[in-house]
């Protein structure tokens, strides 16, 4: 009986194989059978500082309503101009200079404005509420969007990873972190903050170990973890019969940390020859303390670690309000330069200006790990068919800003669950069609294939009028 390639790779099993050559099998049998669903995917947050400017995301030939139609000035947070929904194709649309870099990717590329996110507290940043959509500024209350879509679809070592340049908010004498910090930005749950890696080469070694270690060295640490678990056991018994109540609870927290760092070590392990091919090459750029340096080097981290499987899901924090830009010739942080508005920045720029240059930066990180996802071939398409990038801010679309216009830029596939290739702007806040940031991650939830409820984070009181309850109709397949 002759057998077809098709039959042959439906018969083929992944029990014993290493995590990576499952993940491998896994897109060749997707391949085979014509379909893209059992495909990975993967998400990247990239959450910026001090607001997007969301006046010079609009594409020509679009009306602008964040500009007055006289002189072209910029509206301030609530000021934007009356306008029901648009909803049009990228196609034949010029990108604003801002998204330059991303011309290549315009079928990929969606841009949404107008999103509110009203109802929980925030000044300079809304804190875990970014992405929680809760009243949870400094401490956590709820898990995060990141946290969850991690939970949901990595297979990896982590869940999740982030990297920051600094934890800290407004710093003082301000300098990249060296080590983990927390950036109040990601959380697994209520008092569960997720810790973010400030330093690029701790960075490296945390999730490239293997590539730079000797396969003697690797056994010796698993071997020698597998030893402290078992006494860990042994002693949490003695220890657990003292205990009851809350520190009870707290005692099994520390061991399930344990138990959890054992389970890391034993998936790297089985990933060790994909880390090694896809490591990228540790470079004395990681030492830098230029913000543009670590930015670069936490991207490069990033993609690396998406493509080496390492996880599904990563959060970047790529500035914090003490940041000063140097290399752009800004002597001014991050914080000055969301107040100059139309004044001078120290080189010459105005506010507005400044944080478009500094925006650019960013997307052009974006736009490099595009080119590398674009690079990895994935059943019929490639990676970056099956990523999405989310580029946003912790505190909407301006400086000191309520929430009322929420932009976001988002790049990739997602495996054709969501339309790409569109500017969408929802009606102003309060009127008729309006939607809210709850109606995204709802469908970026179920875009990745999560059950969710019809409504994520708290409500806006001021919009009971209107129905803000499921996935956003304009951008679901």
């Amino acid at each position: 009986m002759s057998y077809t390639r098709r039959q042959v790779i439906k018969d083929l099993s992944v029990g014993g194989l290493s995590l990576g050559m499952a993940s491998c099998l896994r897109s060749i049998r997707a391949h085979a059978a014509g379909t893209d669903a059992p495909l990975p995917k993967r998400f990247v947050f990239v959450v910026k500082s001090s607001g997007i400017d969301k006046f010079n995301l609009v594409p020509s030939g679009v009306e602008n309503h964040f500009v007055r139609p006289d002189d072209g000035r910029k509206l301030g947070n609530r000021g934007r101009l009356q306008g029901p929904l648009t909803d049009v194709s990228l196609t034949d649309l010029p990108l604003p200079e801002k998204l330059g870099a991303l011309e290549a990717f315009k079928d990929r590329l969606t841009i949404i404005q107008s999103l509110s996110g009203v109802g929980f507290r925030g000044d300079h940043t809304k804190g875990f509420g970014t992405l929680s959509l809760r009243d949870s500024e400094k401490v956590a209350v709820a898990p995060t969007l990141d946290c969850l879509l991690g939970q949901h679809l990595s297979s990896g070592p982590y869940p999740m990873y982030g990297m920051a340049m600094n934890g800290r908010l407004l710093e003082t004498g301000w300098k990249p972190e060296d080590t983990y910090c927390y950036p109040n930005l990601s959380a697994y749950g209520p008092a569960k903050p997720v810790a973010f890696q400030g330093s690029p080469r701790k960075a490296f070694l945390e999730l490239f170990g293997a590539a730079v270690a000797s396969p003697e060295q690797l056994q010796r640490k698993l071997a020698l973890n597998g030893k402290l678990m078992d006494f860990l056991t042994e002693d949490a018994r003695r220890v657990e019969r003292q205990l009851s109540g809350d520190d009870l609870e707290r005692f099994e927290l520390y061991l399930n940390s344990f138990e959890s760092l054992q389970r890391i070590e034993e998936k790297k392990a089985a990933l060790t020859e994909r880390i090694r091919k896809h490591s990228p090459k540790l470079t004395d750029r990681y030492d830098s303390m230029a913000p543009s340096a670590r930015i670069e080097s936490h991207f490069e981290i990033a993609t690396a670690a998406l493509i080496a499987g390492l996880t599904n899901v990563i959060t970047l924090r790529p500035d914090t309000l003490g940041v000063k830009y140097s290399e752009l010739g800004l002597s001014n942080s991050v914080h000055s330069i969301g107040h100059l508005q139309e004044n001078t920045a120290s080189n010459g720029w105005t506010g507005h200006q400044a944080r478009m240059e500094i925006e650019k930066m960013h997307i052009g990180q974006i736009a490099l790990m595009a080119h590398q996802l674009e690079g990895i071939p994935e059943g019929d398409g490639t990676m970056l068919d099956n990523t999405m990038i989310v580029y946003m801010s912790c505190s909407s679309g301006d400086h000191h800003c309520a929430g009322h216009d929420w932009p976001f830029v988002l790049l990739g596939g997602l495996g054709k669950q969501l339309k790409t290739g569109r500017y969408i702007e929802y009606p102003k806040y309060g009127d008729e069609g309006h939607r809210t940031v709850g109606n995204l991650y709802l469908s970026l939830m179920r875009a990745a294939g999560m059950q969710t409820e019809d409504t994520f984070g708290q409500l806006d009181s001021n919009l009971q009028h209107l129905d803000v309850t499921g996935p956003l109709e304009e951008l679901m397949v």
